[in-house]
Parts: C-alpha cells; sequence; structure tokens
C-alpha cells in the first residue's frame, strides 16, 4: 500500500528512475527555445551561454516563454555580450523592456552586468555561491545558470518544477510551506552527468505535460513513479494556502495632448515602476490612495474624466480616474518631455500607463500595435 502522500514515498532510488526517465523523454521531445542549445549539439560539444540563459531566466521570471521570446531576440540583437549591456544606456534598456513587466529585474540587469564587467573580469562565476552574490541573481536564477551553463548539479525549483515533483510524491503540505522538501527531492535526483538537461526537462514536462489543469498523465514518462495519480486526482497538488485578498488603491493619471504628441515624464529610479516613462499621475503606491480630484494635477488645464482603469499588480489592485487635456503649452518649469503618439511605443511605458492613455485616447496604443505587427 502506497503512503498516504508526503516526501517519505520519495527515495535516492525513486530519484535516479524520474531522472533517467526525464533525460530520455527531453532527448526526444525537448521544446526548441532561442535561448538553449539542444541535446544534439551539447553532444557534439557546444556549450550554453551563460549570458542567454542568465537573460532568459531573468525576463521568465512572472512572464511566460512566449511572451518572453520576442524580448530576448531583441535584447541579444542589440546587446549581443553582457559587456554590452554593462556599457548600454539605461534607458535604453528600460524601454526595451517596457511591458515585460516587474521593472525592478531591468534595473537589476544593468547593475549585474556593470559588475561582472568591472569585477569579474567580464564572465559569470561558474558556482551558486559566486552567482548568488551578484546584484537581482536569487537562488533560483543562480542554480539555474550554475546546473546548465556550467554543469553543476544544482537544484533548479522554478513553478514547473515544484508542480511535477509535488504531484510525484502527493506532497500534502500547501506550497507555500513545501519549498524546502521540494528542493530537497529535486537534489536527490539531480544527476551528476547532465544536471542542465535534468532542470529543463523537468521544466519542459511541466509546462507540457504536467499542467496545472487537465495533465496529460497517460504521455508522462514518469507516470510509473507518480503517487498523485496512484491516488487518482493529480490536480489536486499542489495544494495552495488561501490567497489574502488584494487591497485596493486608487489614484489619477493625467493625460496632456498637444498637436499630436502626448506629455510623459520619468518616475523616480527606486520604488514600484522606478525608472519607467509616466503620464503624470498621483503619489499611489501599494500602502495608499493618491488624490482623485483634476487639481491634483501637475498643471492647470481643462482637465475632463476619461472614465478609469484597472491594474493588478503583485501586492495591490489599482484604479486610476484618466483625465484629459488638449492644452496649448506646456508650462517649463513641470519638467517631462512630448512623445507623439505614433512613437509611443519606443518609451519605457509599463503597461498600466498604456492603459491609461488608451482610455484617453481610445484606439491609440491598439492602432500603434497593429501598425508595427505588419
Amino acid at each position: 500500500m502506497a503512503p498516504s502522500g508526503d516526501e517519505t514515498w520519495f527515495d535516492d532510488a525513486r530519484g535516479k528512475r524520474v531522472a533517467a526517465a526525464l533525460i530520455a523523454w527531453y532527448d526526444r521531445h525537448h521544446r526548441e527555445l532561442p535561448w538553449r542549445i539542444p541535446p544534439r549539439d551539447l553532444a557534439a560539444g557546444l556549450r550554453a551561454d551563460p549570458y542567454r540563459v542568465w537573460l532568459s531566466e531573468i525576463m521568465l521570471q512572472q512572464t511566460t516563454v512566449e511572451a518572453v521570446k520576442p524580448y530576448f531576440l531583441k535584447f541579444v540583437e542589440r546587446w549581443p555580450t553582457v559587456s554590452d549591456l554593462a556599457h548600454a544606456d539605461s534607458d535604453d534598456i528600460m524601454k526595451a523592456w517596457a511591458g515585460l513587466g516587474y521593472y525592478s529585474r531591468a534595473r537589476n540587469l544593468k547593475a549585474c552586468a556593470e559588475v561582472i564587467e568591472t569585477t569579474c573580469g567580464g564572465g559569470f562565476p561558474d558556482t551558486e555561491a559566486g552567482l548568488l552574490s551578484l546584484p537581482g541573481i536569487g537562488p533560483y536564477t543562480a542554480a539555474a545558470i550554475a546546473a546548465i551553463a556550467f554543469d553543476r548539479p544544482a537544484a533548479v525549483v522554478d513553478g514547473n518544477v515544484e508542480r511535477v515533483f509535488t504531484r510525484l510524491a502527493a506532497i500534502a503540505t500547501p506550497l507555500t510551506k513545501a519549498k524546502s522538501a521540494i528542493k530537497d527531492l529535486v537534489a536527490l535526483s539531480v544527476p551528476t552527468d547532465r544536471p542542465g538537461d535534468f532542470a529543463q526537462a523537468t521544466m519542459d514536462l511541466g509546462a507540457t505535460i504536467c499542467t496545472p489543469r487537465r495533465p496529460k498523465c497517460l504521455m508522462c514518462p514518469v507516470n510509473d513513479e507518480c503517487l498523485a495519480l496512484r491516488q487518482g486526482d493529480p490536480e489536486h497538488y499542489p495544494v495552495k494556502a488561501a490567497k489574502a485578498e488584494k487591497p485596493l488603491r486608487r489614484g489619477a493619471a493625467f493625460v496632456a495632448i498637444h498637436d499630436g504628441a502626448i506629455f510623459l515624464r520619468k518616475r523616480e529610479a527606486k520604488g514600484l515602476l522606478g525608472g519607467m516613462a509616466e503620464v503624470p499621475s498621483t503619489g499611489w503606491n501599494s500602502r495608499t490612495d493618491g488624490e482623485l480630484v483634476p487639481t491634483a494635477a501637475p498643471f492647470a488645464a481643462n482637465w475632463e474624466n476619461s472614465g478609469s482603469i484597472s491594474h493588478v499588480f503583485t501586492h495591490f489592485a489599482l484604479e486610476l480616474t484618466v483625465f484629459r487635456a488638449e492644452i496649448a503649452e506646456m508650462p517649463a518649469e513641470n519638467g517631462g518631455w512630448w512623445a507623439r503618439l505614433e512613437d509611443i511605443h519606443t518609451e519605457a511605458l509599463p503597461t498600466v500607463m498604456k492603459k491609461a492613455i488608451e482610455a484617453a485616447i481610445p484606439g491609440s496604443t491598439k492602432a500603434r500595435r497593429q501598425g508595427k505587427s505588419r
């Protein structure tokens, strides 16, 4: 009789069987990704570029593979090496990042590249400990780079890997409290000969077979080792703790229009959306509301209400009342700059600000996207 469901179901022998089956499956069914060296090329002696591994892993945090692909290709075309990125203009990096979200990642990219250039001789450290010393690189990213780029037997655990291993061992502990146990099981399974391929195989399995809903268990190469499948309810795992309701914050945004251009300014370098472009907005954040009335605008104008937009951040939801005004001239003391609508895609605007512009000028951002895609 199988145990009721925890990591005790998983031992060293089972870990070795899981690793062998996953790597054999990966050799046949791996995803072709622009930052990845496929198994056939690794066997021929090619090695993964730690710069490309690092860049892709930073981009993939909280973002889907399909969303990341065009951004990644644009970055490596413009900045082919970590040295190129270290010498890039910070505003250009933020503009290239716009739309990916979690903008502190872009700021950390620049900081990390500079440290690698100035203190690491232009090359990435080849150990988890060395990688962890770099700005913006946490335990997951350090393990991923160490395993994929340097063949270190590191336990790489992202959301896909968590789902695979909580199902293999039917871990009943809520995910927030089970992370240490999951990492121990992954570490038990990591092979010494192909740790990078094992990490990518487990990620691919979670992304394509062991999916959150309707997992394709009949196609799974490790279904014989899966306790959740034996119990008959793989979708029950991973067990998630009840989510606390996100607080709702409110504020106002002001879209000033002059001769086909919109007034923008740069947010402070630190804090939420730091260093990004914005239409002027009141002082909302994750803890407090901003003012909601047109008199809170940074300059006097005939402000008209254009409705409201909603946006969800990691820790709070935001509702912005959007005001629009056609103005003849901007007072010089207000700073900022004018961006023409047809060039708005070149600005480092976060999604929430694009929503505000769309509310004030319906069809403007959609027309821009359609024109760019042709």
